[in-house]
């Protein structure tokens, strides 16, 4: 059985997209490729559990969005037409020709909806996980300027320490402690001026709505029923507006089901027949 899994085994390296060194992990093989777009302060590496239980035909590629981790940052913002860019570029300098699916999670999600929007002969499907097309309301706005101010202060960790552990459920917190520590150690290579322009990007971003309202390619949502930074309610408002999509609750988990739920958001993954049939 584990044959039908990855390997442990995965490619490593820095290439250069759109002026920026980007941070790459890449399977290499497969017949139809995953992209996988971390969220606010995550790393590529957030996707490892996920990826060890998808099939072998499938290449999974995923990436220190900029701002974060290993990758370089726009001095100024990291817009999502900007990280849009990035992936484009990326795409061109790794030789993939064919159409990706692109799976988005929070953060990444927004980034992917831009790419979409910019390049839509790119991508085969959308994968949101735990993410929504709407833009920053004044209340969020207010939100996202202090928390620039309090890194400009030097306190990241101190957000880290809080943000990181409100991603899980509350049933989930103590089997994956491990997970939460290691997530907030790495979250200690984050360059401060990375994700004060990853913050400003999000702030900006445009509302996303009239992009997937018009989507030429099938979209998956997944929503933890625990989720805190986004409840089931709005996933209630968001089916109202896009009866297309299809949307997927995850009984057991918060924001991040493919970390507390893994082997079964890969089956789920796996059992959308249009990932493959697109």
């Amino acid at each position: 059985m584990l044959s039908l899994y990855k390997q442990a085994v995965k490619m490593e390296f820095f290439q250069t997209c759109n002026g920026i060194p980007v941070h790459i992990s890449d399977s290499g093989k497969g017949s139809k490729v995953f992209l996988f777009l971390h969220g606010y302060l995550e790393s590529l590496y957030i996707w490892d559990d996920l990826i060890k239980y998808l099939p072998k035909d499938i290449r999974a590629i995923s990436l220190d969005v900029p701002g974060h981790g290993l990758s370089g940052t726009d001095k100024n913002i990291n817009s999502m037409s900007f990280c849009a860019d990035v992936l484009k570029d990326l795409l061109i300098k790794l030789e993939i020709k064919e159409r990706v699916v692109v799976v988005g999670h929070s953060m990444g999600g927004y980034i992917a909806l831009e790419a979409i929007k910019r390049y839509p002969d790119l991508f085969d499907a959308l994968v949101l996980m735990h993410s929504a097309p709407f833009a920053d309301n004044e209340e969020k706005k207010n939100d996202r300027d202090r928390e620039i101010g309090l890194i400009q202060q030097n306190k990241l960790m101190q957000i880290v320490k809080l943000a990181i552990p409100k991603m899980f459920a509350p049933g989930n917190l103590a089997r994956l402690e491990d997970k939460i520590i290691e997530i907030e150690e790495t979250a200690q290579i984050h360059d401060h001026e990375g994700i004060i322009a990853s913050i400003k990007g999000m702030k900006m971003r445009e509302d996303y709505c009239n992009v997937l309202a018009s989507s030429p390619i099938p979209v998956i949502l997944f929503q933890g029923r625990y989720d805190n930074y986004m409840p089931v309610e709005r996933i209630e408002e968001i089916a109202g507006l896009f009866p297309a999509m299809h949307i997927i609750i995850m009984e057991n988990s918060g924001h991040a089901s493919f970390i507390e739920e893994p082997e079964l958001a890969a089956e789920k993954l796996q059992k959308i027949d249009w990932l493959y049939n697109v």
